[in-house]
């Protein structure tokens, strides 16, 4: 058994973001003055957190986020990006460069809610969660193959996992309102680092949630758990992984925290 923390960062604010202008892929901007800021605060939010590997949607907001969060790392400042294309933000087909306005009317004209709408062009919700399971799927085999080569490397992953199963999902419920940048990694060995986008992150979550069964912090409301995350959000699940016959089988999930934001209480207000 191997148990690694898997910690999810929406990218920073973007021009379109604050006009309330829909960018999906085909829209490629760079971050806003506020959203360098943003991510600046994420980045020392995170500071002293180990990372072992960066994903990165490979959109230009995401990554310039993703590079001042490394920069600002006490730990990872030199570290590579692996920069991923099943991370990209939903594709909103010919809603991309409009106003959200734009798509609620597409959806209410089409009788669906503005959730389940898929404009002419774009992504079904299953086609991005398809998009996740496959970015899952080869991440749960990098961290076996990485760190769990050896017998001594699977031994310790092991006993990690069954402290982490007794006593952190505790500790976890027991933390301050507001946490710390390192809630739910005691005990972890690994970290993972994912910079992703809006939709994105609101599907991965719900798969984790609801197809995988990860456990909720004490007294968590499904209304914040599933609610759009705000740029720079960040989110944090902690996943026990099991080798098998047919590959790497996820056999312990829980969810730490999600859609945090107190880093950005001294930042101006943005979307």
């Amino acid at each position: 058994m191997f148990t690694f923390s898997l910690t999810f960062i929406r990218h920073g604010e973007t021009q379109y973001n604050r006009e309330k202008l829909l960018q999906g892929q085909g829209v490629d901007t760079l971050l806003s003055e506020t959203g360098v800021q943003q991510a600046e605060a994420a980045g020392q939010y995170l500071k002293d957190i180990t990372f072992t590997k960066v994903f990165v949607s490979n959109l230009q907001r995401a990554v310039q986020t993703a590079e001042i969060i490394l920069r600002n790392n006490t730990h990872c400042s030199g570290m590579e990006m692996v920069l991923e294309p099943l991370l990209r933000e939903r594709g909103f087909g010919v809603a991309e460069g409009r106003h959200k306005e734009d798509l609620k009317n597409m959806a209410n004209a089409a009788g669906q809610s503005c959730r389940d709408y898929t404009p002419p062009g774009g992504e079904t919700l299953d086609q991005v969660k398809l998009r996740f399971k496959k970015f899952l799927k080869a991440l749960f085999k990098q961290m076996l193959d990485e760190h769990c080569s050896s017998g001594s490397a699977a031994s310790s992953g092991a006993s990690t996992s069954r402290e982490v199963a007794q006593g952190t999902a505790a500790a976890a419920s027991d933390a301050p309102p507001h946490g710390s940048a390192d809630d739910g990694l005691q005990g972890v060995p690994v970290h993972a680092l994912v910079v992703s986008h809006g939709a994105y992150i609101r599907v991965a979550i719900r798969h984790l949630v609801e197809d995988l069964s990860c456990s909720l912090p004490a007294g968590a409301k499904m209304s914040q758990v599933f609610s759009p995350c705000p740029n720079t959000g960040i989110s944090r699940f902690v996943l026990t992984l099991t080798q098998s016959e047919s590959g790497p089988v996820l056999s312990a999930a829980r969810c730490v925290f999600t859609n945090r934001k107190n880093h950005l209480e001294n930042l101006p207000d943005a979307e």
